[in-house]
């Protein structure tokens, strides 16, 4: 299909983005790599009348370690989060979510802030923010603030995000000592979307037993959605074969998922499951595998 007539302004840097979205009022929409916007657009599930294009505003690209944290740009392209090697070294989950997000090309210009900001509930960078308790740094004409990930999903395709912020930056948390993370999905074919997934990330005191953990999963709600209960199961205890089956059924037992395309209820409940077990086995594995000094 076409999409509806729409006005196009590209931003040169964050204060004429925010300058160029009053101007535009209730019908302007940011734009970024475009590759979750433009299909809505086309179906014309969504009829911006102004689109601000911010793809290009230097501020927002870059991943950056500072004073321990990461800070990602949300217009950061899942090519350059895929391939990062602070991102690769410190927290692989993100890294590992961006490489399975569709082909080459889309990789090449969908971006991390986009794909967050469109909220899909299969989308796979949801669950990796909840697990690593990150925040969002987001700046509007009232000035910046933070949202912490757990508070961002409203519901399907709906953020915290007021009409006229834009996602400035992903924030990642300094990671404990021997902490490991890792991002796993069942998905009918590469690139697509996910029928459910489950990123964790823990960390090890020096007993061996689970000193923290963050757990995000999807295709359980409408919404990704953080695991606290499973985090509370596994919290300070050693991680036994049989604590990650518990998991495993916990997480399926407080899941309520959406059929779709993808997969009927109860066949998602039990893909979670499988799949939460996975990632917690194999996060145990690389947090063991992890020198000691």
């Amino acid at each position: 299909m076409i999409p509806a007539t729409f006005a196009y302004h590209r931003a040169r840097s964050l204060d004429d983005a925010l300058a160029k979205m009053a101007a535009a009022g209730a019908g302007g929409r940011f734009l970024a790599g475009g590759h979750s916007l433009v299909p809505l657009m086309k179906l014309r599930l969504s009829e911006p009348g102004t689109l601000i294009d911010i793809s290009r505003v230097a501020e927002l690209s870059g991943i950056r370690e500072k004073d321990g944290r990461i800070e990602i740009g949300a217009a950061t392209v899942h090519h350059a989060v895929a391939t990062s090697p602070v991102l690769n070294d410190r927290c692989p989950a993100v890294a590992e979510a961006a490489r399975t997000i569709g082909d080459a090309q889309v990789r090449n210009r969908g971006t991390i802030g986009g794909g967050l900001a469109e909220a899909d509930p299969c989308g796979d960078y949801g669950a990796v923010i909840l697990a690593l308790n990150a925040q969002l740094k987001c700046l509007s004409p009232r000035g910046e603030r933070m949202i912490p990930a757990a508070e961002f999903f409203s519901f399907a395709y709906t953020t915290a995000l007021a009409r006229d912020e834009i996602l400035t930056e992903v924030i990642i948390p300094a990671l404990a000592k021997h902490s490991a993370g890792v991002y796993l999905k069942l998905e009918r074919v590469a690139g697509d979307f996910a029928i459910a997934s489950a990123a964790v990330q823990l960390s090890l005191d020096d007993g061996g037993s689970c000193a923290e953990v963050g757990i995000g999963v999807t295709g359980g709600h409408a919404v990704p959605t953080k695991g606290v209960a499973v985090e509370d199961l596994l919290r300070r205890k050693k991680i036994t074969p049989e604590l990650v089956a518990a998991a495993g059924q916990l997480i399926q037992a407080d899941a309520e998922p959406i059929e779709d395309m993808r997969g009927a209820a109860q066949y998602k409940k039990k893909v979670l499951g499988a799949i939460l077990r996975r990632a917690i086995a194999e996060a145990m594995r690389r947090a063991e595998a992890k020198p000691s000094s």
